[in-house]
């Protein structure tokens, strides 16, 4: 039996077999892509991963997929764009394909633009039920009028209703592309760990306290990490022993500065 707020040595596929149907409100996580990491020779069946997700998350639960390409004989492998369309096929809708814009980009090549971002697919399973964005962009017209146009289907311009009726807000919704740094001192062991701020705000974004969250390549635990931190429950699988153990000697440390900062310590 699968209990919350662990960390099981498994593949994901046997894992996700014992919990139930519809019983988790969000998944974030991060697969392995293509063969540009080696993830201690480990893979993983996409289309049996893409199935048992559809059949756990709840109506309304999301799935972020955070995905890049290979580039192989100089052409991308376009197996990003591949999941999220097998996704689509199962039932799941593309609420919204995210970027990740990093502030590093891998050894350059001569022929291309320097690469320095991963897609983000939010997958929902009907109309997201859970939907916080933050709102921490600057707007630039700030205190002026709200205003603006739209089209009709024959392309003639219309004023939206809400015109000349409030405000612009000092700050609104962010766009569909973060800029979060790389972590600079990756210090777990693991090949390709994501930002903490990534995590957490996925989190925030897509879930409410108390929820369920799940990460099938839980890695070195950041998911894991953000869901204490957030007041939310998770669920893990990792086929590395290696990674589990790098993965709850992170928890272990995230529970042990909470306790310090309830007790009103100084860290």
């Amino acid at each position: 039996m699968i209990e919350n707020n662990i960390i099981y040595n498994m593949d994901c596929i046997h894992g996700m077999s014992m919990i139930e149907d519809e019983s988790v409100d969000m998944v974030l996580t991060s697969p392995p892509y293509d063969n540009i990491r080696n993830y201690n020779g480990y893979d993983f069946d996409f289309e049996r991963i893409a199935k048992e997700l559809f059949r756990v998350i709840k109506k309304g639960g999301v799935v972020v997929w955070i995905v890049n390409d290979q580039t192989i004989k100089g052409s991308e492998s376009g197996t990003s764009f591949k999941q999220a369309l097998y996704f689509k096929e199962l039932g799941f809708n593309i609420h919204d394909t995210m970027i990740w814009a990093k502030d590093a980009f891998s050894f350059p090549d001569p022929t291309r633009y320097h690469q320095s971002f991963e897609y983000m697919f939010v997958l929902s399973k009907g109309r997201p039920k859970s939907i916080n964005l933050i709102q921490d962009r600057k707007n630039k017209w700030a205190g002026t009028t709200v205003h603006g146009t739209s089209r009709n289907p024959d392309g003639t311009v219309f004023r939206k209703s809400n015109h000349n009726k409030s405000s612009v807000k000092e700050l609104g919704n962010r766009f569909n592309i973060w800029e979060i740094p790389s972590e600079k001192s990756n210090k777990t062991g693991h090949p390709a760990v994501f930002p903490e701020q990534l995590a957490e705000d996925h989190i925030m974004s897509w879930s409410n306290k108390g929820d369920l969250i799940l990460d099938i390549f839980m890695g070195s635990g950041t998911t894991a990490k953000a869901c204490i931190k957030l007041g939310r429950d998770f669920i893990g699988f990792e086929i590395s022993q290696e990674y589990v153990k790098i993965a709850n000697e992170r928890i272990k440390g995230t529970k042990k500065q909470l306790s310090i900062f309830d007790l009103g310590v100084d860290l």
